[in-house]
């Protein structure tokens, strides 16, 4: 069969790179893809986003299962508009994806259901806002009420910083977020001591399948410093998720979502990520909902699911989740992400990337914001490569990664070096 991934990330690279390994599958399109797909013989770029646009295509073409790898598309209603047309697509409809595509929606819905989450407060008057902020004091998290990359929260630990984010977000959109309907909203809330994992299922509309755990390493710099990215690296699986704590994410937070949301009129199928913080205590709370796999925690778990991808994405568009058990590597999976100089405020584009090295079984460089360009593979995002490898524990997977890391070359690439930190301090 034909299968198309929708997106051109990291994320995107590591489900094509994965689905084309099927047997059942002859081609694997993305779009738009990236240098990365581009270079790949087995993977088909297609220069199309727009959503009907994309549904002609996939029709004219065939395609047997769609897959969509980022939030925008989703926000914009591709699952209702492939479906309305007889198409067969794996991810949440519109209305399902404003878990994501709003923070307001999201904690209102929290709040509704009872599902364990930071207190918080909604604004769209940046006075009424700073007032806030004044009130309660720091340290505060501040998160733009829409898409924004990952890079629309802000964890404060000064006040001066909370109304930094609160302009940034309120007043001058520094950080591009795209608004939802009524305008520019943020959502200001507590700050949760702990520690953060990544927990991410499957889901049919019915049935929930966790992924193999995962940590993620969202400052930019080493030891946690520095501003808030999209991700800077990741590991698969995450001591930090010990059975006691996937039994209570499971029962107190993602199948009361899913029971929530068939409540609520709205089933959810497709891919969701539940951002936890584990407090010290061991209680689980919710940072955030995403209505897709993680980038670039998709790339290490991809790496170590053995099952076919392709057969399991089928089962769920057929709500047969329950028939399903996923088989995983054993081994540790640990992804290093490369990014452009001037990352994630303003990245530089258009750097060659002068050396790549040869990707193996267990050791692959995938591309992020990449593109061809006159027969070179260019710089084209903030995030450019993960390079992610397996490795017989984290101290192995650590050493494999960073080695796929030092064959790599771009002026003014930027990456952190303690990936994996956490675990390999346990």
């Amino acid at each position: 069969m034909k299968v198309l991934v929708v997106g051109g990330g990291g994320r995107e690279h590591a489900l094509a790179w994965k689905l084309k390994q099927s047997p059942r599958v002859a081609q694997v399109f993305v779009a738009p893809g990236n240098g990365g797909t581009a270079l790949d013989r087995d993977l088909v770029n297609v220069p199309i986003s727009e959503v009907r646009a994309l549904r002609e295509w996939a029709q004219a073409q065939d395609i047997a299962l769609t897959v969509v790898g980022p939030e925008a598309p989703l926000a914009a209603g591709m699952v209702d508009e492939f479906r309305a047309h007889g198409l067969r697509i794996f991810g949440p409809t519109r209305a399902a994806a404003q878990l994501e595509s709003s923070k307001a929606f999201s904690k209102a819905f929290m709040k509704r259901h009872g599902i364990p989450t930071a207190t918080y407060e909604t604004f769209s008057d940046p006075a009424q806002a700073h007032a806030y902020v004044d009130q309660v004091g720091a340290p505060i998290v501040v998160k733009a009420d829409g898409l924004a990359a990952g890079k629309g929260v802000v964890v404060a630990m000064t006040l001066a910083e909370a109304h930094e984010a609160i302009d940034f977000m309120l007043v001058d959109n520094t950080l591009g977020v795209a608004h939802n309907e009524g305008g520019a909203r943020v959502v200001i809330e507590s700050f949760l001591p702990g520690e953060e994992a990544s927990f991410i299922v499957l889901c049919d509309g019915k049935t929930v399948t966790a992924l193999a755990t995962s940590q993620d390493h969202k400052r930019l710099l080493d030891a946690d410093q520095g501003p808030n990215t999209g991700g800077m690296g990741a590991y698969s699986p995450a001591p930090v998720v010990t059975p006691e704590v996937h039994r209570r994410a499971m029962e107190e937070i993602i199948l009361p979502t899913v029971r929530g949301m068939e409540a609520d009129g709205i089933p959810y199928t497709g891919f969701l990520y539940a951002g936890l913080m584990i407090e010290p205590g061991g209680t689980v709370k919710t940072l955030e909902f995403n209505c897709r796999m993680g980038d670039p925690e998709t790339q290490p778990i991809l790496m170590r699911l053995q099952s076919d991808l392709a057969e399991v994405l089928l089962a769920a568009t057929e709500q047969r989740l329950d028939q399903v058990t996923l088989q995983w590597d054993e081994r540790v999976a640990l992804g290093v992400v490369v990014a452009a100089d001037g990352y994630p405020l303003s990245p530089r584009k258009g750097d060659v990337i002068t050396a790549l090295p040869l990707n193996s079984a267990d050791a692959v460089v995938f591309h992020a914001g990449t593109a061809m360009k006159d027969g070179a593979v260019v710089t084209a995002g903030g995030r450019v490569l993960c390079a992610t490898a397996l490795g017989a524990n984290v101290a192995d997977a650590h050493r494999r990664a960073y080695d796929l890391v030092a064959g790599v070359a771009f002026d003014g690439m930027q990456y952190r070096r303690d990936i994996g930190y956490r675990a390999l301090k346990k």
